[in-house]
C-alpha cells in the first residue's frame, strides 16, 4: 500500500499547501461557481439564507454574492488566510481545516469548489457537512469517487451505493455529490490515513487519495449495498 499520512502532516504537505485552484475563482463566468457547481448559488441565497463555502480561497466569490444578496449571511473557511479584502459585511472568512472546524448553527448552502480534492479524510467531511445543513438545505460540491480507496483498492460503485443510502447523490460524469437536508450519516468505511502523492487527477491538478477499510454499518457492508448509477 502507499506511504500514507495523517491528516495534520497532510494539511502541511506541498500539495495541499501549493492548491491554488479556488485563490482567484468568482461567482460567475467560465470556471465560476455556478457552472463548476452545476447550481444558481446567487438564486438560492433569498432572504437571510446562510451559505457557507468551504475551502473558499481568497473569498472573492463570496464577495459577489454579498454584492448581489446583501440580506445573505455568508461563511467561508480555508485553510490558509489568502483572503481579499475588503471583506463585506455579511461576509465572515475563517482560517481552518475542513475536518476538524466547527460552525455556529445551520446553513441553507453548503458548497466545496474543488476543495475535497485536497482533503484527507473525505467521508468524514460529509458526514459533518450532513450535520450542518439545515432541514431543507442544499450541499453540492466537487467530488471524485476515484480518490478514495477501500483496502488498498478504488471503493468505485460500493462507495457510491453506500452514499446513496446514505442520502447523497454522485454524479460521476461531472464528479459532483449533492444532498438535501439535514441528517446523521454513518458510512461503512474506517479512515486509514492519505496518500498526498496521488499525481494529477481529472482537473489535470495534484491531489489528494483516501484509504480506508471496510467496517459494517447497521447490517450495511461494502460488499452487501445495491448499486445504482445517479444523475443529479
Amino acid at each position: 500500500m502507499e506511504r500514507l499520512i495523517g491528516d495534520d502532516v497532510l494539511e502541511r504537505s506541498s500539495v495541499v499547501a501549493n492548491r491554488a485552484m479556488n485563490r482567484e475563482r468568482r461567482l460567475s463566468g467560465r470556471d465560476g461557481y455556478s457552472r463548476v457547481l452545476g447550481v444558481d448559488v446567487p438564486g438560492l441565497l433569498s432572504g437571510s439564507a446562510r451559505w457557507l463555502d468551504l475551502c473558499c480561497g481568497s473569498g472573492k466569490a463570496l464577495f459577489e454574492a454579498a454584492e448581489l444578496v446583501p440580506s445573505a449571511e455568508i461563511t467561508g473557511v480555508d485553510l490558509v488566510d489568502y483572503f481579499a479584502g475588503p471583506v463585506p459585511e455579511s461576509v465572515t472568512l475563517e482560517v481552518g481545516a475542513v475536518t476538524s472546524w466547527e460552525p455556529t448553527g445551520k446553513f441553507d448552502l453548503i458548497t466545496c469548489v474543488h476543495g475535497l480534492h485536497y482533503v484527507g479524510d473525505k467521508l468524514a467531511v460529509l458526514g459533518r457537512v450532513a450535520s450542518w445543513l439545515r432541514d431543507d438545505g442544499l450541499f453540492v460540491a466537487n467530488f471524485d469517487a476515484a480518490s478514495v480507496f477501500a483496502s488498498g483498492v478504488p471503493a468505485g460503485r460500493r462507495l457510491t451505493a453506500a452514499l446513496r443510502q446514505a442520502g447523497f447523490a454522485y454524479d460521476g460524469r461531472n464528479r459532483r455529490i449533492q444532498r438535501r437536508g439535514h441528517g446523521v450519516v454513518e458510512l461503512p468505511f474506517r479512515y486509514l490515513g492519505a496518500d498526498e502523492q496521488a499525481g494529477p487527477n481529472y482537473t489535470g491538478q495534484p491531489a489528494v487519495h483516501s484509504h480506508y477499510a471496510p467496517v459494517e454499518v447497521k447490517g450495511a457492508s461494502l460488499t452487501n449495498l445495491p448499486y445504482r448509477d445517479e444523475k443529479m
